[in-house]
């Protein structure tokens, strides 16, 4: 068997198995990438250490760097005094504390990550909505679908971004400066949405009320130095971020630097016999990790044997080089598919078609990063990030978020079905994608 056929059998197998949810994404892709190096598509060296058919580590380390951060600023309770003051900030009014719950959660998506930020408001929510009286199922479907918005403004908030920012050599500020519009603009049609549809149907108890306003959000704050000391860290790393062009950083390193300094300060509180010294290490997730060293392996698979490099061919193609046409079609293609699957996977696929369709169109360039920053490149990479990470909103497999929230509502006893989902998910999609499709025309296309 050639080459070629063995990479579209490995990937095509694998990537079946990750859209059935049979076996854990994780051993899938691991297994997949350990079988595309065994049989000699790609070589160990390749997987290990070449730009183009191996390991993004740039990817790697800037989640890792992420998670350790997250991990520590969660023993601050910062996250908990943040619930506590929007459920008091509303008046404990259940549209009002929806409303700002949606926006801290879009907000800590940006600057954070959604997955993040989920499991840490989620349990919050929960419990708010527990001495509220509420069915908390609306919060959190909306709180899923705020993180993915949210997520989609900077280069840290959503996975895809991570790796789009990686591959087109994008920065933090690039993210912000085009994407943080856009998703404004979305975010605000959604709050619209949201109360047409639970707006006029939520009420409360007066008396529950009055206990929620009497709760006292300092209580969360076990050590108020320690979290000043977070505080003052996380805006280091976010102005890092936004400067690392500037100071000749990359993401990865920011974050890899910042994660060192919050771990001196949070081994500095603890005492010596203590158990969980270096728990914000064990907590980090390392199965997502390890699943994006195997997927990137897969992908690199698909570069080599050049299977990557005919699709951008064809869309050339079917497009003519058409920079309108091709942009719509990066753009709901990559909402429909992230919405039926996994966008972590598809956007692994999407990156390497992208630069191998610049190459199809520019081949007289030989700079990588003059290539991909081509004025008739550059909105598809936008194209690419708007479609699959707000795609991700369609269905509950989605998004990695929307996995998270459904599993935290299912153990607290209010299991979350896929249509219940997809009934409220999949219209905010598409109204998403078009709101996103005529941004992009008039940003990048009308003059094109």
């Amino acid at each position: 068997m050639s080459s070629l056929s063995l990479a579209l059998l490995i990937f095509g197998v694998c990537y079946l198995v990750i859209m059935t949810e049979r076996i854990h994404k994780t051993i899938v892709a691991l297994f997949g990438a350990a079988v595309m190096i065994g049989l000699g598509v790609v070589s160990q060296d390749e997987a290990f250490y070449s730009h183009e058919f191996g390991v993004d580590y740039n990817v790697v380390f800037l989640l890792i760097g992420m998670m350790v951060i997250i991990n520590i600023v969660r023993e601050t309770g910062l996250f908990e005094v943040m619930a506590i003051w929007a459920a008091q900030r509303a008046d404990a009014k259940p549209f009002r504390l929806l409303v700002l719950l949606a926006l801290m959660t879009a907000g800590l998506s940006a600057m954070l990550d959604n997955v993040t930020t989920v499991l840490l408001m989620a349990p919050v929510t929960l419990s708010i909505a527990k001495r509220l009286e509420l069915n908390p199922v609306a919060f959190l479907v909306t709180e899923a679908l705020a993180s993915n918005i949210g997520g989609t403004a900077t280069l840290v908030g959503d996975p895809p971004n991570i790796m789009i920012a990686s591959k087109a050599e994008l920065g933090y500020l690039d993210f912000l400066a085009v994407l943080g519009p856009v998703v404004v603009l979305i975010l605000a049609v959604f709050l619209i949405v949201i109360w047409v549809m639970f707006g006029r149907n939520m009420t409360v108890a007066l008396h529950l009320r009055t206990g929620v306003q009497a709760l006292n959000s300092q209580d969360a704050v076990t050590d108020r130095a320690f979290l000043t000391r977070c505080l003052w860290l996380l805006g280091i790393v976010n102005a890092g971020f936004c400067l690392h062009s500037l100071i000749h950083l990359e993401p990865a390193t920011i974050a890899l630097l910042g994660a060192s300094l919050f771990m001196l300060i949070g081994h500095a509180r603890r005492k010596p016999e203590d158990d969980e010294e270096l728990s914000y290490l064990t907590d980090v997730e390392w199965k997502t990790i390890f699943f994006f060293i195997g997927l990137f392996i897969l992908v690199g698979g698909l570069v080599k044997v050049g299977v990557i490099r005919y699709l951008a061919d064809q869309l050339v193609a079917v497009t003519q080089g058409n920079l309108a046409g091709s942009t719509m079609a990066v753009l709901w293609g990559s909402a429909l598919l992230s919405a039926a699957v996994d966008n972590i996977p598809y956007v692994a696929a999407m990156n390497p078609l992208i630069v191998d369709l610049a190459r199809s169109l520019h081949p007289e360039i030989a700079d990588y990063a003059t290539l991909v920053h081509q004025a008739d490149i550059i909105p598809l990479w936008w194209a690419l990030a708007l479609g699959a990470c707000l795609g991700g909103n369609g269905t509950i497999i989605g998004a990695s978020a929307n996995v998270v929230i459904v599993d935290l509502a299912r153990k607290a006893g209010y299991p979350i079905s896929f249509w219940q989902f997809f009934k409220f998910g999949f219209p905010v999609m598409i109204g998403s994608i078009l709101i996103s499709s005529l941004y992009l025309w008039v940003l990048f296309l009308r003059a094109a």
